[in-house]
């Protein structure tokens, strides 16, 4: 969602990946073995450059919280900003809008001042520090050290002041990097304060939550107060409304220059934060001990993963994005089980724990897939959670921010989400629930006075078989399916070939069929004289005038040259209407710039597929920065070209470095690093629900993956091996599957669901290895 193009090199004393040459990609520092301690490869500040929208602050994985400094980036922190006006508690990763950023807190000294714009402080790189579960800089302005960690509800700040004997901590609930409707803080006695942040907005949605906070400090303060406005009140314990407000506390730090303060949080009231603080933190000041856990925790996390071989910038790129795809979703309910449904009502769950934020038009695609691979404890918590929002809400959700819509993107993505989880067992005992509400999504759409969007494009879907351009739907902020018909035609059509799977194997035979039909609707928008998707009017003539360049803008976030690929439902099909093997051979290869890419992989992948800031539109070539097309370079596998998808994959790696902009656009949720992470490993999940892998060479000569146990996935080690495999030597010549030779470019999620042995031999030229029709992988709903 809202992803940038452009990868910038710069002279950046981080280093980067790979260095880039000539016609060849050279690994530029030795090969490294497996990190015992994986949490040192992960770099922070990859994406907080270039529009990457990533952030460096402390979190624990999945974490309710993310502490982090706010200098005015996109999601809280740009790595080119010069000053820092707080360190606030939420932040999402990689998102193009600004989102969160909630209750700022900011230390300062000397007389207070209430003015964000004054009281920043200034910041260097040179005095920052970034690692999973911990963040530290010097605020030049004061000369102050300030440190974060974080438990799962919790984030914790430790400031080091000069000797002073006014050391000033500022609430600034007026402050987020959403609209602020209303906040309000109170201080209690002489070490707490409480409060709440009501705000949204987010992507010009009509969304809105209320967070509230439990603030404790490691020892009394001196003195407060509180503002409204630019009016300053000393000894005021209450402001509450709209505009900007907040409070302060002050210490004498002439002797103890050290304070610490722990901040809970919850959506259910000042009760729930109070009650998670405690159960979190114990009572408890020991910020050393809380890093120490969050570091454990993420070492732990990140050793599901293990990858020998490569530079250790390569592996440093991969387990940095193996790091952002493990922040989100999140817990979203109180330790209790509590949480606040969509319908502004305190529920608590029973079998499951409440998650929150799911980015689906970004995460169906393949981050839901590496989490129910490595932790389908979490993805079946995510998948109950939207069934709770169907229950309270009325709907599925598409952009789901805390309990609100926002309608953000458009398409169908739940349907796919949930049948891939629904299709790993993750949904068991709610099958036929999951079913029903997914039932209802395909074939209605919500009711105007409802906050969903939901599948909006529906009346004309269901009776036309595609949404026509020209329309006006009922605008309830964000996006909707009139705004970008031809895409939105193409993503219904995926997501209801996904539920025929689902309808098929829970015993719905006329469902299915139904659906696998509708799954073949890509073809109503395919225009035979021009050899493209072309929008269609509501009289089912064509959109005139139209150019598939530019897409006219009928396709979200892409033209007609990036969507051309998106029906992994019925590949073959697809192809058969691009003319053949042959004619669709020669459309990828100018897809991707295939002949220079061969000559100059490190320029072609930089400046000849899309490159620009926000450059969705006007480009006929591939786009590695956002999601549409992700999928594309493994086309080829049903082309008789799997060495072709070896060499794209492999150059396309090369864009995510290890550097602040080495980051393809918005990671979105940590989309774009699941792309990293399991094309990185040679897996990739093309079609929702159908229980395969598209395979390719991995980017590492050998990795041990930790499979999640978990509904029919039973757990176990994945090994895979591919000696000598570089950019030189990236053509698999021969495969095997637990000693068991194959000549299939795809294995099936039974063949991983219990761990086993993949094993390539990869040589520097292309042999004939998957480039039979037979070794294709699978189609749902093929018309071929």
């Amino acid at each position: 969602m809202r992803s940038r193009t452009g990868l910038r090199i710069g002279a950046l004393s981080v280093g980067l990946a790979l260095v880039v040459s000539g016609s060849s990609i050279a690994v530029a520092q030795p090969a490294t073995g497996p990190a015992s301690d994986p949490t040192t490869l992960v770099n922070p500040y990859i994406g907080t450059q270039n529009q990457g929208n990533t952030f460096p602050g402390a979190a624990v994985p999945f974490g309710m919280v993310q502490v982090s400094p706010d200098n005015g980036g996109t999601v809280g922190y740009d790595y080119d900003q010069k000053n820092i006006y707080g360190f606030s508690q939420t932040h999402l990763s990689g998102v193009g809008c600004g989102v969160q950023g909630e209750l700022p807190l900011m230390p300062t000294t000397g007389a207070i001042d209430v003015d964000p714009a004054t009281y920043a402080s200034t910041f260097s790189h040179d005095e920052e520090t970034a690692r999973p579960g911990y963040y530290q800089v010097q605020l030049g302005s004061y000369g102050i050290n300030a440190e974060m960690t974080a438990t799962q509800r919790s984030g914790w700040q430790r400031y080091t002041f000069p000797s002073t004997g006014q050391a000033n901590v500022l609430f600034n609930t007026g402050k987020a990097d959403m609209s602020v409707k209303d906040s309000g803080l109170t201080i209690v006695g002489n070490n707490t304060i409480e409060g709440y942040v009501h705000d949204g907005g987010f992507c010009a949605g009509h969304d809105q939550h209320t967070i509230y906070f439990s603030a404790q400090f490691s020892r009394p303060f001196t003195s407060f107060g509180t503002w409204r406005g630019s009016t300053t009140t000393s000894g005021s314990r209450a402001a509450t409304g709209t505009g900007a407000n907040g409070g302060w506390v002050s210490f004498d730090a002439t002797k103890n220059r050290s304070v610490t303060v722990k901040v809970g949080v919850s959506y259910t009231g000042i009760p729930g934060a109070r009650l998670n603080l405690a159960a979190e933190t114990h009572n408890s000041f020991n910020f050393d001990a809380v890093q120490q856990q969050a570091h454990n925790t993420w070492q732990q996390q990140l050793r599901s993963v293990q990858v020998a071989g490569g530079s250790k910038d390569q592996q440093t790129a991969f387990y940095t994005a193996l790091y952002h795809t493990l922040l989100h979703p999140n817990v979203f309910g109180d330790v209790d089980n509590r949480y606040m449904g969509f319908d502004d009502k305190v529920h608590r769950a029973t079998d499951y724990t409440p998650y929150a934020n799911f980015s689906l038009w970004d995460t169906y695609r393949t981050q839901n897939q590496l989490l129910e691979l490595l932790r389908p404890d979490v993805a079946r918590n995510v998948d109950l959670s939207m069934l709770a929002v169907y229950r309270e809400g009325g709907s599925l959700p598409r952009w789901e921010l805390e309990n609100s819509e926002t309608n953000i993107m458009t398409g169908d993505p739940v349907t796919p989400f949930l049948v891939d989880g629904w299709s790993k067992g993750l949904l068991a005992g709610h099958e036929q629930e999951a079913y029903q509400a997914l039932l209802a999504n395909v074939n209605s759409e919500p009711p105007a006075d409802s906050p969903f969007n939901g599948r909006n494009g529906n009346p004309w879907y269901l009776k036309d078989g595609y949404v026509p351009s020209g329309l006006t739907c009922v605008y309830k902020g964000g996006d909707n399916d009139c705004q970008h018909p031809a895409s939105a035609t193409l993503e219904y059509a995926a997501a209801d070939a996904s539920l025929s799977i689902m309808a098929k194997a829970l015993g719905h035979p006329q469902d299915a069929a139904m659906l696998a039909q509708r799954g073949e609707n890509y073809q109503k928008l395919w225009d035979t004289s021009i050899g493209f998707f072309r929008p269609r009017n509501e009289d089912g003539t064509w959109f005139t005038p139209y150019d598939p360049e530019t897409g006219n803008d009928q396709f979200h976030e892409s033209g007609a040259y990036q969507y051309q690929w998106l029906v992994p439902q019925d590949e073959p099909g697809m192809i058969n209407l691009l003319g053949g093997t042959a004619t669709a051979n020669q459309r990828l290869d100018s897809f991707f710039d295939y002949t220079d890419l061969l000559a100059d992989p490190g320029t072609t992948v930089k400046t000849g597929w899309v490159n620009s800031p926000y450059g969705y539109y006007g480009n006929k070539t591939y786009n590695p920065n956002n999601e549409p097309d992700l999928g594309s370079p493994y086309t080829y596998l049903w082309t008789g070209q799997p060495d072709h998808t070896a060499s794209v994959v492999h150059a396309q790696e090369t864009l995510f470095a290890n550097a602040p902009n080495g980051m393809t656009g918005n990671d979105d949720l940590g989309e774009m690093s699941a792309w990293l992470v399991m094309s990185s490993l040679g897996l990739y999940p093309m079609m929702s629900g159908a229980g395969y892998y598209a395979v390719t060479s991995p980017a590492f000569a050998h990795a041990t993956v930790k499979i999640g146990s978990y509904g029919r996935q039973q757990g176990g080690t994945l090994t895979i091996d591919a000696p000598g495999v570089s950019w030189d030597n990236r053509y698999i010549t021969a495969m095997s599957v637990n000693n068991h030779p194959t000549q299939l470019t795809w294995l099936s999620q039974a063949q991983l669901a219990h761990g086993g042995h993949v094993a390539y031999t990869v040589s520097a030229t292309p042999g004939t290895w998957g480039a039979s029709p037979a070794d294709a992988p699978p189609s749902v709903t093929s018309s071929s």
